[in-house]
C-alpha cells in the first residue's frame, strides 16, 4: 500500500467524522454558480512523510506528478508570477489580463535580500546555506509576507519550507495555512518531495522526512461525495522515483529530471469543481 494513500484515507476519514462545518458564516470562496463554497475542516493536521522509504504520492487518483513539478520549479526556479510562464492553466483564474497573479508566490522567492555575504534571494539563500552553513537552524523560506498582501491575487496558501540536515539527512517543514484536501493535497506534497529530493541530490545530502503542517485541512461541500467514494478504492504499491544524480545545480533540474516507474492508480473520471 503506498503510504501516501494511507495517509489522505486518514485525514478524510478525520476530517469528516470529527470537522466542524462552516455552514451558515459568511465565507469568501464562491462556486462558478455563485453559491457561498462551504467547507468541513480539521485544524492543525501535521503529515510526515519519509522520502528515503517512498515517493509520496497517491495511487487512489493520479496526480499529475510532472505538472506539479512545473509548477514547483515556475515558483523556485523561475520565481515568476505570471501563469504565462507556466504551462497549466491552474493559475489563470486568479490572473489579471496580463497574466499577472500580483506580488505573490513566484515574486517573493525572487526579492533580493541583504546578509553579510552579500544581497541573495530567497531560493539563492536556501542554496548557500545548504553549501556553507549546513549545521544552521535558520534555512527557512517565507511567501507570505504581510506587507505585500494588498498587492497578490491570492494569499499564499503553502507559504514557508524549514531546511534541517539531521547527519546527511536533508529534512524539510512545508507549512500551509489552508489545505483543499481533494484538490491540492497531495499535490503539494508532491511538488515539495520533489524540492526535497532535488536539493538533496544537487548538494550531496541523503533526502530525509517532509513534514507537512496544514492549518486548516479542509473538505469542500461539493467534494464531500467524491472523497467517500476515493477513500473506499484499494491503495495500490507505490511507483519508484528516479533523479538525474548528475545535476548539482538546482537551477539546471527540469521537467524531465526526473522519471517515475510502476506508477499505478485508480481511474478518476470526476471533474472536480474548484471554488474560487
Amino acid at each position: 500500500m503506498s503510504y501516501a494513500d494511507k495517509v489522505f484515507i486518514a485525514n478524510i476519514r478525520d476530517i469528516l467524522e470529527n470537522g466542524i462545518s462552516d455552514e451558515g458564516q459568511n465565507v469568501r470562496p464562491k462556486w462558478d454558480d455563485g453559491a457561498s463554497a462551504h467547507t468541513i475542516a480539521k485544524f492543525g493536521v501535521v503529515n510526515r512523510y519519509d522520502l528515503s522509504q517512498e515517493f509520496p504520492i497517491l495511487t487512489l487518483r493520479r496526480t499529475y506528478w510532472r505538472s506539479a513539478w512545473e509548477e514547483l520549479l515556475w515558483i523556485w526556479q523561475k520565481k515568476s508570477n505570471n501563469v504565462h510562464d507556466l504551462k497549466t492553466r491552474i493559475w489563470d483564474a486568479w490572473a489579471d489580463e496580463s497574466g499577472s497573479i500580483g506580488k505573490a508566490y513566484g515574486y517573493q522567492m525572487g526579492v533580493k535580500h541583504h546578509y553579510p555575504e552579500g544581497d541573495m534571494d530567497q531560493v539563492d539563500r536556501v542554496i548557500w546555506q545548504l553549501q556553507n552553513d549546513p549545521a544552521s537552524r535558520r534555512i527557512m523560506t517565507n511567501m507570505y509576507n504581510a506587507h505585500d498582501l494588498s498587492e497578490m491575487a491570492l494569499y499564499p496558501c503553502a507559504y514557508s519550507m524549514t531546511f534541517n540536515i539531521s547527519g546527511n539527512r536533508l529534512n524539510a517543514v512545508l507549512n500551509q495555512r489552508s489545505q483543499d484536501m481533494l484538490t491540492a493535497s497531495n499535490w503539494n506534497v508532491v511538488q515539495y518531495s520533489l524540492l526535497v529530493y532535488a536539493l538533496a541530490s544537487a548538494y550531496g545530502f541523503e533526502p530525509g522526512e517532509l513534514v507537512h503542517v496544514i492549518a486548516n485541512a479542509h473538505i469542500y461541500d461539493r467534494h464531500i461525495p467524491i472523497v467517500r467514494e476515493i477513500i473506499e478504492r484499494e491503495p495500490l504499491e507505490a511507483p519508484t522515483l528516479h533523479i538525474d544524480k548528475s545535476i548539482h545545480n538546482f537551477y539546471d533540474f527540469t521537467v524531465d529530471s526526473f522519471s517515475v516507474e510502476n506508477y499505478q492508480h485508480h481511474p478518476f473520471e470526476y471533474k472536480i469543481p474548484v471554488a474560487v
